[in-house]
């Protein structure tokens, strides 16, 4: 292979690399937690909650495909096993549980603040251990959409407990404002 002469070291492109495939694991173990609870959902918002889980994990499949790319365009090669991603990602798994929908909306957002506190520690790495300015804002843009996706999941769970689509809470069970 030619060598790779874009201004960083092998060390400091292997750093971000190793930072990047946690990213990539991450992302992948929380798009087979959506698509999962996207499958498995029941009750009153299951429509609401099956089309966002949806648009969120076709954006997740987007933020995989650019990650994996990032990596090969450094010169590494992105992990691609179930037992790769498992090895180092720092999500969890919750295999054989079924939870209820707000559960499944609560794992998701702890999931995604997760993944948006890692993503910041890697942008700073990224940019001042690694000098990769590239890289930095790459994963500020990823983290400013996982920002998003958990915005619209805690929406669900914040404040009220969860209402059958199209039932308004009354003024007995709406939350007041600043309490």
């Amino acid at each position: 292979m030619r060598t790779i002469n874009i201004g960083l070291t092998n060390e400091q492109r292997q750093g971000v690399i190793n930072l990047l495939n946690q990213d990539l694991a991450d992302s992948y173990l929380l798009l087979v937690k959506t698509k999962k609870y996207h499958w498995d959902v029941v009750g009153p918002q299951f429509r609401s909650l099956h089309e966002l889980w949806e648009e969120h994990y076709e954006e997740l499949t987007e933020n995989i495909d650019e990650l994996a790319e990032r990596i090969r365009a450094l010169g590494g090669y992105p992990v691609g096993t179930m037992a790769g991603f498992l090895k180092i990602a720092t999500l969890k798994e919750h295999s054989g549980d079924v939870p209820n929908a707000t559960d499944m909306v609560a794992r998701l957002v702890e999931d995604h603040e997760q993944i948006i506190r890692n993503l910041r520690q890697h942008v700073d790495q990224s940019a001042e251990e690694f000098h990769d300015q590239g890289t930095s804002d790459f994963l500020t843009e990823l983290m400013e959409e996982h920002e998003e996706m958990a915005w619209m999941l805690r929406s669900f769970i914040e404040g009220q407990a969860l209402q059958p689509d199209g039932i308004q809470p009354t003024s007995e069970t709406r939350t007041p404002v600043g309490v």
